[in-house]
């Protein structure tokens, strides 16, 4: 039966563990006293030196997320359309239906888009799922909205240079409740991509030597077969999140190597979009991965300026266009987010739960140490509970079909210090009581990963931004067979792999990875916090789902 959208009542109270959020906004009578909001300023700045002022007439965008309407409510939904015994699994919500019942009322939009107007702020309409207002000004206006300072910032042992609030942010106690965030009080750069070439550009005539491609990544994924009977991702929409632009021609000189028929891929802009191309040997993977496996998908590339507020701006559009399939191979180490602006991506990430899109995101490229400081820790969003995050392993094939994996040196893992361990992590899987990360995993290891074409050279890359995309390829395929026979849609991933792995069809939809480490933790029978449940075995696994 395939994932259906409609409205549901009378859900039974049961909670899925994540951040504790408030339940909605209880708003006092207007006052002139200002609160203010927990834990937004980002953590660069203890180990930075102020340099001065930002320049008054200095324009700001900000964009600040409002508290979701019945916080309750939303985790009984979740746990009721992600629970295979529950009539109401996979129905899921549209983002009108997710709006009317979640997002903030238009009486608390009303009262918040007056207050910075009454700032001298301009503001946009608030995003579909009213869950957000962009609005900006000068930075006198934003400083004297927010009450804080914003300030420039150089970090030390270093030559990054930065502006940033040097306080958290206040708000009129009459609206302060219905603000969650308030993000692009900072221009400090803050997510890195987790992919990795192997060597320096190779020649090729006329293809790359070296890597995974269209024909073998098919064939070791058990997928050849799928894709050949007219399975190729047709009718699914993928939607890859970057913080940089692209070239287009690199993607073009991919395709034309392997003479894939592809559609070109759509770039939208989120909070203006960005002119950063530092990155764009990052972005030409996902999108290059994605069309090998699924060369039959709609790709959208959302770009964002690699800030808090592109941040904030890029997830709401992502969840407001109700993106079925996303993929993210950016992040960040999970202290490296303030509070506040985790709170409020953990509610775009609910509502992506809510209305059944399958998330995958990059679990990082650092191993048991994603902060690099000597200890645990873990990579966000992959740590998020409505977040599949994708772990990495090095392939072996054997004539072209799968061998083994084993665990990849680099693959992020472990227990996240923020999330507590969710209904779907049972305690014979994660003994913590946090979040165990990665969910899933594939291949990683740049020795044994994709023949890439970027920045008008062929290289060999893998790491986890490369297991992200393929998940995601291959989620797109699962769906275009699951609508053409009546089957079930992947929806919110999580739900459904944590029940196929606990099921009898384990071994067969899975790759289970049982040797490898990454640092702190080992890889082992069944679940590990290394790679997760393994990676997917193609056929198998669409014909376990649908």
């Amino acid at each position: 039966m395939t994932s259906r959208k409609r409205n549901l009542a009378g859900l039974l109270a049961v909670t899925i563990p994540a951040l504790a959020l408030a339940s909605g906004p209880a708003f006092a009578a207007p006052a002139s006293a200002k609160v203010a909001l927990r834990s937004d300023v980002v953590s660069a700045v203890s180990h930075s030196t102020e340099t001065g002022k930002v320049a008054s007439g200095k324009h700001v965008s900000v964009a600040i997320s409002l508290t979701p309407r019945d916080q309750a409510g939303l985790d009984t939904f979740i746990a009721k359309v992600s629970d295979p015994k529950a009539k109401e699994y996979k129905h899921y919500l549209t983002v009108k239906q997710f709006a009317a019942r979640y997002g903030a009322t238009s009486s608390t939009i009303a009262k918040v888009t007056k207050y910075l107007r009454s700032q001298g702020l301009q503001t946009e309409k608030a995003s579909a799922n009213h869950l957000t207002i962009s609005a900006g000004g000068t930075a006198a206006q934003v400083e004297k909205a927010f009450g804080t300072t914003l300030a420039q910032f150089r970090e030390k042992g270093g030559n990054h240079t930065y502006f940033a609030n040097t306080a958290a942010p206040k708000l009129p106690t009459g609206i302060a409740s219905a603000v969650s965030d308030i993000s692009g009080l900072n221009n400090y750069a803050k997510y890195h991509h987790n992919s990795q070439a192997n060597t320096a550009p190779h020649a090729v005539s006329p293809h790359a030597a070296a890597g995974l491609n269209p024909t073998t990544a098919k064939k070791a994924y058990n997928l050849t077969s799928t894709v050949s009977a007219g399975y190729n991702g047709a009718g699914s929409t993928v939607g890859l999140l970057e913080f940089s632009g692209y070239s287009q021609s690199d993607v073009t000189k991919y395709d034309t190597n392997y003479s894939l028929s592809v559609a070109t891929p759509t770039v939208v802009s989120a909070g203006g979009g960005t002119t950063d191309t530092s990155g764009q040997d990052e972005v030409d993977l996902d999108i290059e991965v994605v069309q090998a496996l699924a060369p039959g998908s709609t790709i959208k590339v959302y770009e964002a300026p690699n800030s808090d507020a592109g941040e904030t701006a890029v997830y709401s559009k992502l969840v407001s266009d109700d993106v079925p399939i996303v993929s993210i191979s950016w992040g960040i180490y999970e202290s490296g987010e303030t509070s506040s602006n985790r709170t409020a991506l953990n509610t775009d990430f609910q509502e992506a739960a809510a209305q059944g899109q399958s998330v995958y995101a990059a679990s990082g490229d650092s191993g048991s140490d994603d902060a690099g400081n000597g200890g645990t820790s873990v990579d966000f969003p992959a740590s998020d509970p409505y977040v599949t995050g994708t772990g990495g392993t090095t392939l072996t094939t054997s004539s072209g079909t799968w061998s083994k994996e084993t665990a990849w040196s680099g693959s992020g893992g472990g227990v996240s210090s923020i999330f507590t361990r969710p209904s779907f992590q049972t305690s014979s899987e994660n003994s913590s009581s946090y979040r165990g990360v990665p969910d899933v995993a594939a291949d990683a290891n740049p020795s044994s990963g994709w023949s890439i074409y970027t920045e008008g050279a062929w290289y060999e890359f893998g790491g986890t931004s490369a297991a992200a995309p393929n998940w995601a390829a291959f989620t797109a395929i699962l769906d275009d067979e699951a609508n053409a026979t009546g089957g079930s849609t992947l929806g919110y991933a999580n739900s459904t792999i944590y029940a196929l792995a606990s099921s009898s069809s384990y071994s067969s939809a899975f790759h289970d990875v049982t040797s490898g480490s990454n640092g702190s933790y080992s890889a082992g029978t069944g679940y590990d916090k290394v790679t997760g449940w393994g990676s997917y075995n193609g056929a198998n696994f669409i014909a376990a789902v649908i």
